[in-house]
């Protein structure tokens, strides 16, 4: 290959060479709780491939404490991923987990992430490598998994203090045993194949530019050295190094910097435009591009991607995808990590086709709700509504009052008719992705718009009532102490049976086990 030809295949996507018959390829998919929309991930409109497993949010399956659990689903994950690559719908690069520890609520991103204990994590992250993967170490390993961010990424947008731009100030301890544990986990227990750096600057040096922490903690410390296992930025945080850190004094400077500091795909295409001038200037060596692109190709190599019929799971197809294996995994996911918060004894409850139920809030009726953020198209979604009807009670269904909604109850009157006329009150609230999502972080973690307010009134009518909290962690405190209120349960983002799920735990089907 030309230097030219190498610069060009140093992208997310990567052209190719045509003279040497290497084909074009995109190193960006995503999954991180089921294959999900992205450039390399292509769904169909229609038949075959039009969806995939879509299973509960990490924060819930981390819920779940469970192992095992945890490496069934990567399990699926990677079958699924393995399908959709074998029909030219994805590549087999997945740029999952995120793994920053959830140090703050307020964080946008905490949805994706297994939760905020370093231990956890570690345990979480080693099973579901080693499920995305095939193993510790396998002949052909499934897809590879790419933990992220390395490292000290937990902020999206804080008083005028983007995740572009921050610089994130932490002492060697709480590296050491708070934010590295978990990727430490990946590197040297796991054997992951692939790892991201960040948008944040680490102690005053960009993480993609920061050779300490690429090389000396990850590579060498670490012993993450086999030529196959690779770095990619985040998408555009090599040109984050020059602007808006202003890390480097010229575009050319920020490009080889990342490149030799470690970075080895850059997530966008700073390297293709700028690493041609850098190497005119002698701002990094051949050799130094060489190494990064034998550790891209060489994970190819090792999925088995350059070889015909006989590598494993080149048989998959969609009749692998959503499984009823899948399916029920997806629902016992969704049980584990719903978390009964309070039951003052109404729990489990039992539903006749004689009673009401009065379902109501911004969740009653919740659909792509459930999935969260990095999902795709799903092959059904049960939400609570779905779950309600199973009971076979008469179910009133009112979707309101939504998340960001007027702080006054006066514009209800449905929800008070409802009440009036229910054996049993359900509300389904709490905040999704208009609240908090990558990019938006939170002030307070408050219920946000009137639902506190009409919580209350509702539960002054005294009638068997329980709240399903959805979505990312708000204080509960009002409504645990509540007397009126008998019943609160967690549900987070469930997946695509959650709602079945929530309910088979009012009526006593299943038990919560987050």
């Amino acid at each position: 290959m030309t230097v030219e030809e190498k610069i060009n295949n140093t992208g997310s996507t990567s052209p190719g060479v045509d003279r040497l018959g290497l084909p074009a390829y995109t190193w960006w998919n995503e999954a991180l709780h089921g294959v999900a929309d992205s450039p390399g991930v292509n769904f169909s409109e229609a038949g075959d491939f039009r969806y995939a497993t879509s299973f509960p949010q990490p924060i819930v399956m981390g819920a779940a404490f469970d192992d095992e659990l945890i490496r069934s689903v990567a399990e699926v994950i990677s079958t699924e991923a393995r399908a959709f690559n074998n029909f030219d719908r994805a590549g087999l690069d997945y740029w999952t987990p995120n793994i920053n520890p959830y140090k703050d609520p307020r964080w946008g991103r905490g949805l994706e992430t297994p939760g905020e204990d370093p231990f956890h994590l570690s345990s979480y992250v080693h099973s579901l490598i080693l499920g995305l993967q095939g193993g510790y170490d396998p002949k052909y390993k499934r897809v590879v998994a790419t933990c992220k961010h390395f490292a000290g990424y937990d902020m999206e947008s804080w008083n005028g203090n983007l995740r572009y731009q921050w610089n994130a100030e932490i002492n060697s301890q709480d590296l050491v045993e708070y934010y590295m544990p978990s990727f430490q986990s990946c590197a040297r227990d796991s054997n992951v194949g692939a790892f991201m750096c960040t948008y944040n600057s680490l102690n005053g040096r960009p993480t993609c530019a920061d050779p300490w922490l690429l090389n000396d903690v990850l590579r060498e410390h670490w012993g993450w050295t086999k030529e196959q296992q690779w770095v990619t930025s985040d998408c555009d945080s090599v040109q984050n190094i020059f602007y808006p850190h202003q890390y480097t004094d010229t575009r050319e400077e920020a490009a080889a910097a990342a490149l030799n500091a470690g970075t080895d795909v850059d997530c966008g295409t700073y390297y293709q435009h700028h690493l041609p001038a850098a190497y005119e200037q002698g701002l990094f060596n051949e050799s130094t591009l060489d190494q990064a692109l034998i550790r891209q190709y060489s994970s190819l190599v090792r999925l088995g991607y350059f070889d015909g019929m006989s590598v494993p799971y080149r048989s998959l197809d969609f009749s692998d995808v959503n499984t009823p294996n899948a399916q029920q995994l997806a629902y016992r996911a969704a049980v584990e990590g719903v978390t009964l918060l309070k039951n003052d004894g109404l729990l489990p409850l039992q539903i006749g086709s004689d009673q009401t139920i009065a379902l109501l809030g911004s969740w009653a009726n919740a659909t792509t709700q459930m999935q969260g953020n990095y999902e795709g198209p799903a092959p059904y979604l049960h939400g609570p509504v779905y779950g309600a009807n199973q009971t076979g009670a008469n179910v009133l269904v009112y979707n309101q009052p939504s998340g960001q909604g007027n702080p006054t109850t006066d514009n209800w009157p449905t929800i008070w008719d409802y009440a009036e006329q229910a054996d049993v009150i359900v509300y389904a609230g709490g905040i999704d992705l208009e609240v908090a999502e990558e990019g938006h972080d939170r002030h307070t973690i408050d219920w946000t718009g009137a639902q506190l307010d009409v919580i209350g009134e509702l539960a002054m009518y005294g009638k068997p009532m329980i709240v399903l909290q959805m979505g990312d962690q708000v204080d509960n405190t009002m409504i645990a102490q509540n007397p009126n209120i008998s019943a609160l349960l967690w549900g987070g983002y469930p997946g695509q049976d959650g709602g079945l799920a929530m309910f088979d735990i009012i009526t006593g089907k299943v038990a919560p086990s987050g």
